[in-house]
C-alpha cells in the first residue's frame, strides 16, 4: 500500500498499473484529468490478511486541492499473484 502511495504522490502510472490487478486495471491513468492533488500524508489504520494470498487494508490518505485539506479513506481489498501483491478495489469512506 505504501509503495501505491508513493507512486500516486509521483505520478508513476507504471507502476499503478502494474501493480493493479488485470481483472479491475483501468487502460491508462490520467492524472490531469482531476485537479492536482499534492499528496500530504498516509496512515494505514489497519491491515489484515485475509488468506494464504487475499488482504485486506484500511488507510486514510490527506490530500490538497486549491490550498484545501481533504482525505481519502478507503478500505482497498489486494490479492498475490506470481509473489507481487496487487490492488483489486476499495470502498471508499464517508
Amino acid at each position: 500500500m505504501r509503495s501505491r502511495y508513493t507512486a500516486f504522490t509521483l505520478g508513476d502510472e507504471a507502476y499503478l498499473l502494474a501493480s493493479w490487478h488485470p481483472s479491475s486495471r483501468p487502460a491508462a491513468i490520467d492524472f490531469t484529468a482531476e485537479p492536482a492533488r499534492k499528496w500530504i500524508g498516509l496512515q494505514i489504520r489497519q491491515h489484515v490478511q485475509t488468506g494464504a494470498d487475499t488482504a485486506v487494508v484500511e488507510f486514510v490518505a490527506r490530500y490538497r486541492v486549491g490550498g484545501r485539506a481533504h482525505r481519502l479513506h478507503e478500505t482497498s481489498r489486494f490479492v498475490r499473484t506470481e509473489g507481487r501483491w496487487q490492488y483489486v478495489e476499495g470502498d471508499i469512506q464517508e
